[in-house]
């Protein structure tokens, strides 16, 4: 699957490949040496756990070298008065009579426990280019759906945002 990401994405990609070029796998590569220089390989677990840390390293590299490889460039730019990227945005669920608190994002920064919903979610979908005061049907599957209405639309782009570990 193509990711869709924007250009402080792809910065932030581009980052961690060079971090982990050029910072830990040099780490890695020496605890590899010096656990090596303790004797019998079978047995010691210093060299395994050193040799899984590099392999998972240099997974983590090809990973991110193919989603940039692969990525679609999508834009950040939104309407001054409708919802879009790095936006947190409050919305009252109806369902719930209560305010939620969500901040739009690409689907490598997603991440529900701190409440960064991405645009490929349904809710993300829904609310993308709305505007304050729309009431929004948000279809969760074929058999569920609920309306959401748009409270407050705040940019809060700081920049901050971690990438997905896989």
């Amino acid at each position: 699957m193509r990711e869709k990401l924007t250009k402080s994405d792809v910065r932030k990609i581009e980052e961690e490949i060079e971090h982990r070029k050029l910072v830990i796998r040099k780490e890695c590569l020496e605890a590899v040496k010096e656990a090596r220089a303790h004797g019998d390989l079978s047995e010691n677990f210093e060299y395994h756990a050193a040799k899984r840390e590099k392999n998972q390293n240099e997974s983590r590299i090809r990973y991110l070298e193919n989603m940039l490889k692969n990525a679609i460039i999508i834009s950040e730019e939104s309407g001054k008065d409708e919802v879009g990227l790095n936006n947190t945005v409050t919305l009252y669920m109806e369902d719930d009579q209560e305010e939620e608190v969500y901040k739009l994002v690409t689907s490598i920064r997603g991440n529900s426990m701190h409440n960064m919903i991405s645009t490929e979610s349904p809710l993300g979908k829904a609310i993308l280019h709305k505007k304050v005061g729309d009431r929004v049907p948000v279809k969760a599957n074929e058999t569920y759906s609920y309306y959401v209405t748009i409270r407050k639309i705040e940019n809060t782009d700081d920049g901050g945002d971690q990438i997905r570990r896989f």
